[in-house]
């Protein structure tokens, strides 16, 4: 795998230099692999189907947050802005959108009409937001590209009131065994814009930040068969590789939805 001067380098080509979410294979904005529960994947899927699926990836991560009405809500790797802003559904008093491209925080801000909504230059690892600053935390595929687990779910913990809720949502290794492997097969690993971080290190990292209730459910059942029909029906410029659902297949690869919790009276 490459080093991390390289892995950065490479992301802020893909992310800030360049606009991923402006490639066919995400469309609307977005830039997830899409929730395609309910999607009748036999036939041909429409660029509608594909927008659709991110944005319900979304809404399964809102839904586990249980934003309220009035609640602060941050969301971690916020690309464009869009998940953002679709937490405004939800009615929060203010949303937050931190991400690592200057450049990305310029197109969410552009594109955004809301005065609630406010984006921010800044790492995972060091969130730069006072603490108790925020009720609910999201990330929506960004954690696998985190490049410091530990200090994000420090600063997750951070930034919380104590009764905040956290919500992540990504594709991680299945265990630390299948990394190597997984760096092998998948491009996006081997070439380390993505990292093989395993799902168990994730939660422990989690739990050792003074977190609760921290759980991992796989939906791969709704994501990798979506995905990878609409990899395939293509033609998609860039090339992306299919090698996520035979990964997925092998049981090296899943993806997840992460929660967890900061305990009342915690003083994390």
């Amino acid at each position: 795998m490459t080093d991390r001067a390289e892995r950065t380098a490479r992301r802020r080509r893909l992310y800030g230099e360049g606009d991923l979410a402006a490639l066919p294979v995400f469309a609307g904005g977005f830039i997830n692999f899409g929730y395609w529960r309910g999607v009748d994947l036999a036939g041909e899927l429409t660029t509608e189907q594909r927008v659709a699926s991110q944005e319900a990836l979304y809404d399964l991560v809102l839904d586990a947050l249980a934003p309220r009405p009035g609640d602060r809500v941050l969301e971690v790797g916020s690309g464009g802005g869009v998940g953002a802003r679709r937490t405004l559904r939800h009615d929060p008093a203010l949303v937050r959108g931190l991400d690592l491209e200057p450049e990305q925080v310029a197109r969410a801000t552009a594109a955004n009409d809301d005065p609630r909504v406010a984006f921010t230059t800044g790492a995972a690892h060091d969130v730069p937001f006072p603490d108790a600053s925020f009720d609910r935390l999201l990330s929506v595929e960004a954690a696998q590209h985190f490049e410091d687990v530990p200090g994000f779910a420090r600063e997750g913990a951070r930034v919380l009131v104590d009764g905040g809720r956290l919500a992540v949502t990504t594709f991680f290794a299945t265990s630390a065994a299948a990394a190597p492997e997984l760096v092998r097969l998948v491009r996006s690993f081997t070439s380390g814009l993505d990292l093989p971080h395993p799902v168990d290190e994730v939660l422990d990292h989690l739990r050792a930040a003074g977190l609760a209730d921290v759980t991992a459910t796989s939906i791969g059942e709704h994501v990798w068969s979506g995905l990878d029909r609409w990899l395939e029906l293509g033609p998609h410029p860039n090339g992306w590789d299919r090698a996520y659902r035979r990964a997925a297949d092998r049981g090296l690869l899943d993806y997840y939805l992460v929660t967890a919790g900061k305990p009342a009276g915690s003083g994390v």
